[in-house]
């Protein structure tokens, strides 16, 4: 949950961000814009960070630099330097918001070549407010003017650093800054829309290298001016997260001292565990560096309204799992009058509930025992539509399994495979990793041979690290298996053969057979032994009367178990967790479950939680506790927002194995700071919390 570091970033441990409108200052605009309402907010939240815009496509300061835009109904006033006195009069952390992506016809008219072009060549006008124009996020706009404005912030007012929003482009670009650059910097010309949906194209992969790299070069540009003025200042660009995540997250957590999720709320069919997903993501990159999770406070649907104001059942499930899964809160307020104040008691329960328990989770350790590795090179030679469901529909699968099944678990970034980080793990699940390099194949062997648990899925290693596809899995050796040919699917109407008993099929053994996957690899050379499952092979699903298996049993082997050296090896050659994400059988959900149990050898989670329902269990150590999360994801909005209400659970029975050495003498509820009676019984220790209503946080004080 992040730890006290040098920066002043890392200090705070809830944010709040107003992001003003030019509306916000017209006048006899009603309701009314009111500073002194912030600012008193953020002293009754007890916030420690605030993030205030300041300008780019608007400036709400008085700007000395020619172009820069001015809110039209400032006039003298200093609206940014206003909030920027009164929160550092509140003792808070301070950075202005930046937002370069759009600009007004004087730009345009005095530099059309800061603007995107398409592929015709035809300047792009703002999709959503025709008026401006798009800029390019990798020419002279971004480097020089922006680089001006961000120097002219730094010198004026006390800042700890500069969060900048939209900062990367809108889309591709064809103006001549980019046709030029990447010209001289690859000798090749601008690919086109159509050449770039090729994601393994040469021309492609160079010029997804070489946007990074000017990427990168922005970001350290404007970060050298922010420290030029304040040596402990940083820039915080607005960077993604996760497999689909453009720059590499690695490198980015190399550069910045905090990171910013920004995940400002669920829509469609997003499950109420997504913002916890996101916070292990950066997590598996930022080590103790804190990770903010940013939620605002209204509905995200597509078709963004910014004004609107979401459940305070969804505001608290969210922010719930955001806390739990080690999140620094941040919320944010689009516009500064407050049109429907509705948000504004959850918000404040949130954050003042928040408080009261930090002391004890602020600085905490993740336990978990299973790791779940993401690739972002894998989602990158996917690309576009296909990325989100070979790539990101596996991972999403076991993180529901894993959930249901209450085992804690972190990501693993596939660019961090060394053995210090593995080490902490009993399982390893790799869900369709397909991108994997030599280096990386020979780690996950070795985490194998020393004792740790796999459990891989599909095409995991069946490419390179550039994404070329290999003649075989790379890790064909620790599978025990080899590919016979290329993916296959969707399969329909078929099925797999049980073969009890065998303990990955624990609660599945009376079925005879279940659902196969949606795609699989064909195999050779499979490892000799009896599998626990069989491919029954497809067949017609009408007319009814011909609804028959026409092949004998049993058909090739659907599950390869193994040892390697002293760890556990389940290859499983079709597509088990993107199928369970996409229909949800739980037959699937249970499979999962018992093969990271069984690949872990021992028992894959420090604690067990009986009761009713759908929790989400997390687990957190810090010297004088280890605090035990329970979010109670009980409800029938739980996989498509918004909740409605929340909906009690319980009782749950939380029984507790403290690692070697470590005594646990009290536990407790630090929200409310009762005690709860404690049984010990072999080493492990238990309590029984009564009721869960979004989350419940128990605390084992240890010595």
């Amino acid at each position: 949950m992040g730890a006290t570091m040098a920066s002043p970033l890392a200090r705070p441990r809830r944010w709040v961000q107003l992001t003003l409108v030019e509306g916000d200052l017209r006048p006899g605009a009603r309701p009314r814009y009111s500073a002194r309402w912030w600012l008193d907010f953020a002293r009754r939240v007890r916030a420690e960070g605030a993030c205030l815009s300041a300008g780019g496509c608007v400036a709400f300061y008085p700007t000395r630099i020619p172009l820069h835009y001015r809110s039209r109904w400032m006039g003298r006033r200093d609206p940014f330097g206003e909030l920027v006195r009164g929160c550092r009069r509140l003792g808070m952390v301070v950075v202005a918001r930046t937002d370069p992506h759009a600009v007004h016809d004087p730009v345009f008219r005095a530099h059309p070549d800061w603007i995107a072009r398409d592929e015709h060549g035809r300047p792009r006008r703002h999709w959503a407010s025709p008026e401006m124009w798009v800029t390019c996020g990798l020419g002279p706009y971004h480097f020089e003017f922006m680089t001006r404005i961000h120097a002219e912030l730094m010198a004026r007012y006390p800042l700890d650093g500069i969060f900048v929003n939209r900062w990367d482009g809108s889309g591709m670009c064809w103006c001549r800054h980019c046709r030029d650059g990447f010209r001289r910097a690859t000798g090749l010309a601008l690919p086109s829309a159509a050449r770039l949906a090729d994601p393994l194209a040469p021309v492609t992969r160079a010029f997804r290298r070489w946007r990074a790299d000017r990427l990168f070069a922005l970001w350290d540009r404007w970060d050298g001016v922010v420290r030029a003025a304040n040596p402990a200042a940083r820039c915080i660009p607005n960077t993604g997260g996760g497999a689909v995540a453009e720059l590499d997250m690695v490198e980015c957590a190399r550069r910045a001292e905090v990171m910013v999720a920004d995940r400002q709320a669920r829509s469609g069919a997003t499950p109420a565990w997504m913002i916890g997903q996101s916070a292990k993501a950066y997590r598996a990159v930022l080590d103790r560096k804190p990770a903010i999770g940013l939620f605002n406070v209204g509905l995200e649907e597509a078709w963004r309204w910014k004004d609107s104001v979401q459940t305070a059942a969804e505001l608290r499930i969210w922010s719930s799992e955001m806390i739990a899964n080690g999140m620094v809160p941040w919320v944010c307020k689009f516009g500064g009058a407050l049109q429907d104040e509705r948000w504004v008691g959850p918000v404040t329960g949130i954050l003042r509930r928040h408080r009261r328990l930090d002391g004890w989770i602020a600085g905490a350790e993740p336990v978990a025992r299973v790791g779940v590795v993401f690739s972002q090179p894998s989602a990158a030679a996917a690309a576009g539509r296909e990325a989100g469901r070979a790539i990101e529909a596996p991972s999403f699968g076991v993180s529901e399994a894993l959930i249901e099944a209450r085992i804690p678990f972190e990501l693993v970034h596939s660019g961090r495979l060394g053995p210090a980080r593995l080490a902490r793990f009993r399982a390893l699940v790799l869900p369709n990793i397909t991108c994997l390099t030599e280096a990386q194949c020979a780690a996950l062997e070795a985490y194998a041979a020393g004792g740790g648990g796999i459990v891989a899925t599909l095409e995991t290693s069946r490419r390179d690290g550039e994404g070329r596809l290999r003649p075989d899995f790379g890790l064909a050796r620790l599978f025990g298996a080899s590919a016979a040919g290329p993916v296959e699917g969707p399969m329909r109407n078929s099925y797999l053969k049980l073969h009890p008993p065998h303990p990955v099929l624990r609660g599945l053994a009376d079925a005879g057979r279940i659902l196969n996957g949606l795609h699989r690899v064909p195999l050779r050379a499979v490892a000799p032994g009896r599998a626990p499952l069989t491919y029954v092979p497809s067949y017609p699903d009408l007319p009814m009367e011909m609804v028959y298996p026409r092949h004998r049993e049993p058909g090739p082997p659907a599950l390869v178990l193994r040892r390697h050296g002293k760890g556990r090896v389940a290859f499983v050659p079709f597509d088990l967790d993107r199928t369970f994400w996409e229909i949800r059988c739980a037959d699937h959900g249970v499979l999962l479950r018992n093969l990271v149990t069984w690949a872990a050898g021992r028992a894959p989670s420090p604690v067990r939680v009986d009761g009713p329902g759908l929790l989400d269990v997390t687990v957190w150590r810090s010297p004088r506790a280890i605090v035990v999360f329970l979010v109670n994801l009980n409800n029938p909005m739980a996989m498509r927002g918004p909740y409605r209400e929340i909906l009690p659970a319980g009782p749950y029975r939380v029984r507790l194995d403290p690692p070697p050495g470590v005594r646990v003498h009290a536990a407790r509820l630090p929200v409310t700071g009762r005690r709860l009676p404690l049984t010990i019984s072999r080493g492990a220790v238990a309590v029984t919390v009564a009721s869960v209503q979004d989350y419940e946080a128990v605390v084992f004080e240890t010595i």
